[in-house]
């Protein structure tokens, strides 16, 4: 049950006493508390919870306290104590009076990332957009008819993809097969411990060997294609008789109808390990780098690497967010773990702008990845101009012509600073969530930082 307070029943003089303690009321977490439309997000949250049961922690204090993680780069514990010590953080999470105790557990950071993905905080942008820009938005066919509705196209839209990189171990084959033969291990020793009267010695496994052989190898400075091809060769091999080893104890302990199982996390391990030494055994055949769907994390088997071609990076490792840009205000419009041509981004991300705005862009800046001939038929049947070279031979253009192409090609840059700035401000190049809807979430609410300082500039206070 959600229990919630109109953001307009909240004043700063009934703030306890700390009105006393002459507070700045020009600090930046007051005037964002005063200038955000609590109403409006709290009803796009309330749509993620139930209305039964006990009540919840307070709307305001959810969303407040992701913006404040966040905004300073906090872990979920830094954040739960700081909103403690901090009376500007506890005004603008709508606290009637100053709470010296923790207001909450931090573990509960988790099922509210759970519960908000990638999708409520696009949500959340749109009323900020719409808050802004209400001037110049206007519905496609009020007062108007379909066809003068579909010609007059306005604004500008951005489109580029990035990766939010996963805060996971730089993985490489020979370290991913020998974590997945420690793991395998751990599950035949507690299995033998539960057989012991049946079984009067543990199956071996060999471990102090595949441990020295896997550091030898792992510490080379220059490495030899033909040594390490030689140890992942024989990781291979242990992880095969570790997989046998532990078909054939739950074979034994089914038939002594044994009341003990696996853990239900130990046996996801097991599968994800089972189509990691699946993987990595065609790769090894192959004489390959490359499958479909790879596993690079056992903790986290939905990430994947993704090629960029970088300059100094080739291959990272996480989710790939199709963003928008329009008016200083971006989105994930589309946020996938597999990798994709995000050409096929443009006409979905166009239509999503006709939805909010209410009329199509006139202009849509991109890269020449973007530039597929259905795309340039598409913006051609609704009247959209590309930042894309025309194909054929080029005709003469004007110096004014000229000078316009560069700049609104050169205009695309916005994005890239927009994503620069989401990464090494706000990290979304080390995303710390472990499941995938965690994931989505904490990239949501990254972009949704960004955009609350465009807010905040718009509104002539600093944040």
């Amino acid at each position: 049950m959600i229990k919630y307070t109109s953001q307009y029943q909240t004043k700063f003089e009934e703030f306890g006493n700390l009105y006393q303690m002459k507070l700045n009321q020009k600090n930046r977490w007051i005037q964002l508390g005063f200038h955000l439309p609590w109403d409006k997000l709290v009803s796009i949250y309330e749509k993620h919870f139930s209305n039964q049961g006990s009540v919840s922690i307070h709307p305001r204090i959810v969303i407040g306290s992701l913006i404040i993680k966040h905004k300073m780069n906090l872990s979920d514990e830094a954040t739960v104590q700081i909103i403690e010590e901090n009376p500007y953080m506890q005004f603008f999470l709508g606290l009637d009076e100053f709470s010296p105790h923790p207001l909450f557990s931090p573990s509960l950071f988790v099922e509210w990332r759970k519960k908000l993905g990638n999708e409520t905080f696009n949500k959340f942008t749109d009323v900020l957009i719409k808050i802004c820009f209400s001037e110049h938005m206007e519905h496609p066919l009020k007062g108007k008819t379909a066809i003068q509705a579909r010609t007059k196209n306005k604004g500008k839209l951005k489109l580029d993809a990035t990766v939010a990189d996963q805060y996971i171990t730089y993985p490489n084959d020979l370290g991913l097969l020998n974590k997945a033969r420690e793991k395998t291990e751990i599950i035949i020793d507690e299995l033998f411990e539960n057989l012991r009267d049946e079984l009067p010695i543990k199956p071996r496994t060999y471990r102090n060997v595949a441990r020295k052989k896997f550091l030898v190898e792992s510490k080379k400075r220059q490495k030899n294609k033909k040594t390490l091809r030689s140890a992942i060769r024989y990781m291979l091999n242990c992880l095969d008789r570790n997989i046998r080893y532990i078909n054939e104890l739950l074979d034994l302990l089914e038939s002594k109808k044994s009341q003990f199982s696996i853990p239900f996390k130990q046996m996801r391990e097991l599968w994800i390990i089972q189509t990691l030494n699946d993987q990595q055994r065609q790769m090894y055949q192959d004489k390959s780098n490359r499958c479909d769907h790879r596993i690079v994390s056992i903790n986290q088997p939905h990430v994947r690497p993704i090629v960029r071609g970088k300059a100094g990076k080739k291959v990272e490792f996480g989710s790939k967010p199709g963003l928008t840009l329009t008016d200083g205000f971006v989105k994930a419009e589309t946020l996938e773990w597999e990798a994709y041509n995000e050409s096929a981004d443009l006409i979905p991300h166009v239509k999503a702008y006709k939805e909010l705005y209410g009329y199509y862009p006139d202009l849509v800046q991109v890269d020449r990845i973007y530039g597929t001939n259905k795309n340039r038929k598409w913006c051609k049947e609704n009247n959209i101009r590309m930042t894309v070279a025309p194909k054929g031979k080029s005709k003469k253009l004007t110096a004014y012509e000229k000078k316009k192409r560069r700049k609104e090609t050169n205009e695309r840059n916005h994005i890239e600073g927009k994503i620069g700035q989401a990464k090494q401000g706000y990290r979304l190049n080390s995303i710390k969530a472990k499941l995938s809807k965690t994931s989505d979430a904490w990239i949501g609410i990254t972009l949704f930082i960004t955009n609350l300082v465009k807010f905040a500039q718009l509104n002539n206070f600093q944040f």
